[in-house]
């Protein structure tokens, strides 16, 4: 069974691409913002929630997103060590919902401590409900997953087999289609996880 949630595109890229960035910081370490600006946007088109997003959320380009990056990023700024925890990136993002008015929104977010087969469950009912799932991935042993640690990016769908469970991952303006049990299961102690939202 396979599910993909409508995600937009700028100028042919899925979502937004963090190499677009001409401010460094953002760059280099504005992941958190970018899942939490695609995901207003996307919360904004298909979910009716416009207070998220200041613009026209069914005409996005480039210098709007830029401007609503810059709204954002007081809220999820990057720093050193980045947006490292789930609890840093729930007090950034609805701390933004509360400034707009987006009062009705909640969220929480499911550790990387829990068993795998628990965030398979949890990110499938997000999905099935039509709203993105931020994920953040620390470091992890395995080389297929290097070009995303110490990252958040966006869950836009899965697929699901018998004994395998895959994730539809969005970053750089594309995607990658990921094994859930092997991106869960880190071989660290510290570990990050995924957020939750409710609408």
């Amino acid at each position: 069974m396979r599910k993909e949630l409508d995600y937009f595109q700028i100028e042919n890229a899925l979502g937004w691409n963090q190499e677009w960035f001409q401010d460094w910081s953002m760059y280099d370490g504005g992941c958190a913002a970018v899942t939490a600006c695609d995901l207003c946007i996307h919360l904004s088109r298909q979910k009716g929630q416009n207070l998220l997003y200041p613009y026209d959320a069914h005409r996005l380009g480039k210098k709007e997103y830029l401007a609503f990056s810059a709204i954002m990023k007081p809220y999820l700024h990057p720093s050193w060590q980045g947006i490292d925890t789930l609890e840093r990136y729930l007090s950034g993002v609805t701390a933004y919902w509360r400034a707009v008015g987006a009062d009705t929104l909640k969220a929480d977010g499911l550790p990387g401590t829990a068993s795998w087969k628990e965030a398979a469950q949890q990110i499938r009912e997000r999905i099935d409900c039509g709203i993105l799932v931020p994920f953040l991935l620390l470091y992890h042993k395995t080389p297929v997953f290097h070009d995303f640690q110490w990252h958040w990016f966006n869950l836009a769908g899965y697929e699901e087999f018998e004994e395998e469970f895959y994730v539809k991952a969005v970053t750089y303006g594309s995607f990658r289609w990921l094994n859930l049990q092997e991106l869960w299961n880190t071989g660290y102690w510290k570990k990050g996880g995924f957020i939750r939202i409710f609408a």
